[in-house]
């Protein structure tokens, strides 16, 4: 039996072994189930209700990045488990989520519970410390980093999120092709594909995302990985060091957009719309993560799907995109707060995180879990998963984190895309949003 750990490579690790279990499965084994669990609720006291009653139901609204069908299980168990508590979900999209919740935390109104976390918030006073609240103590402190704020716990981590290349394994079958190892092995796919009349690559272009997340990824591939880079992320939040740093690194990723495997086509083309594309077989492969496979296979119920990191001009492994999942927070001014607080001792159970997995496949940062098995979709990043080349940086840029500066950086590839700045120029447009991010913050 072995655990898969998030990490970071060499001195840069974000995390590490002995502090991270990282388990990935659909279905979670409860470990030493009668033992001490250091003060987690139990079974029959996993709500925390003090006042209410199943025949008076409280309505909490939540807000989250996250569509309804990913939470489906959690939200299930809530009903069951909290039966005073009725949930009005609210799902907003990714593009405008940060300033829509802003705006209604500004009005004194908004979610009780968002799913989301931004600095803003905290130094606004519009998020509830939870340091104080029992559940706390139950997640692995990697878990809660990124949500903590001058020693204040402000959120805890939903299952983990990551994502990697999917491909069709009947397409790359048909084409004699296996997952590559290289970005030049990459190159080399789309290269025959395309010469076989087949689409390599469906891409929502529309979405900042895409493009932000496959640059970077070659950035962890060949900058990252380099000792004397151990602390950019550190620095790079001070002004010390400058994103533009990264620009070798996204000129070889631009190869993508110089042999026209990404195009400006693509700019009209949503996260919806690129699914569906790769789901019914239009393009061999499509980046994204785990949240994607149930829709594919109700798409296309025949798909066989496989999964490879995004690769390296010179690793051999490549990286995920990923880390924490999403936290859930409280609005400090919510009208609700028992029950949110409620909601959130119920997700820090094993069973709800079981719950969460089912519909939303990720790592869990919830002490005690462990299981052998990748599900077989996964098994090409296993390698990735047990090197621990999985990484999100934004969360840790300091001021720069948040979805402000991150969006920039994918707008400016969008207009580097459409062919309105070089690639240069993109990563001196980052330099400069950080700079102001860097002095608002002082």
């Amino acid at each position: 039996m072995y655990a898969l750990h998030l990490l970071r490579r060499g001195d840069m690790k974000k995390y590490s072994i002995t502090a991270l279990l990282m388990i990935f499965t659909l279905s979670v084994m409860l470990a030493a189930c009668g033992a001490d669990s250091g003060g987690a609720p139990e079974d029959n006291d996993v709500t925390g209700q003090t006042s209410a009653s199943p025949d008076k139901k409280v309505t909490i609204r939540i807000a989250t990045i996250n569509r309804e069908e990913n939470r489906k299980e959690f939200l299930d168990l809530i009903k069951e488990k909290l039966p005073h508590i009725a949930v009005d979900y609210n799902f907003i999209d990714n593009n405008t989520f940060t300033d829509v919740v802003t705006t209604q935390l500004i009005s004194g109104a908004g979610p009780d519970i968002i799913e989301g976390f931004d600095p803003k918030w905290v130094n606004n006073g519009y998020l509830m410390d939870l340091s104080d609240q029992p559940f706390v103590s139950q997640f692995y402190e990697t878990g809660l980093k990124e949500n903590t704020v001058d020693g204040k716990v402000f959120g805890i981590p939903t299952t983990g999120w990551f994502e990697g290349v999917w491909y069709n394994k009947a397409i790359f079958e048909q084409n004699q092709l296996e997952s590559p190892k290289t970005f030049d092995e990459w190159l080399a796919i789309h290269d025959k594909l395309k010469q076989n009349g087949i689409k390599p690559q469906a891409m929502g272009a529309q979405s900042w995302e895409p493009m932000m997340k496959q640059a970077m990824s070659m950035a962890f591939n060949e900058f990252y990985d380099k000792p004397e880079n151990g602390s950019f992320d550190n620095d790079l939040q001070t002004g010390k060091r400058k994103f533009s740093e990264l620009t070798e690194a996204f000129k070889i990723w631009d190869e993508m957009i110089q042999r026209q495997n990404i195009t400006p086509e693509m700019l009209g083309i949503t996260y919806d719309q690129a699914l569906d594309e790769f789901a019914s077989g239009k393009a061999a492969m499509w980046e994204s993560g785990p949240w994607s496979y149930e829709m594919m296979m109700k798409k296309n119920p025949d798909l066989e799907l496989g999964m490879f990191p995004l690769p390296g001009k010179t690793s051999a492994v490549g990286y995920l995109i990923g880390g924490p999942g999403v936290p859930w927070t409280v609005n400090e001014n919510s009208k609700h707060k028992e029950e949110a607080l409620q909601v959130l001792n119920l997700m820090a159970t094993p069973e709800a995180q079981k719950a969460l997995m089912k519909t939303y496949f990720g790592p869990s940062f919830l002490k005690g879990f462990d299981d052998p098995e990748l599900p077989d979709p996964y098994k090409g990043v296993e390698e990735a998963f047990t090197q621990g080349r999985v990484y999100a940086p934004w969360p840790n840029w300091g001021p720069l984190s948040g979805n402000t500066f991150i969006t920039e950086v994918g707008k400016l590839l969008q207009d580097h895309l459409a062919g309105g700045k070089t690639i240069e120029e993109v990563l001196q447009g980052a330099d400069k949003k950080a700079e102001q991010l860097i002095k608002q913050a002082q």
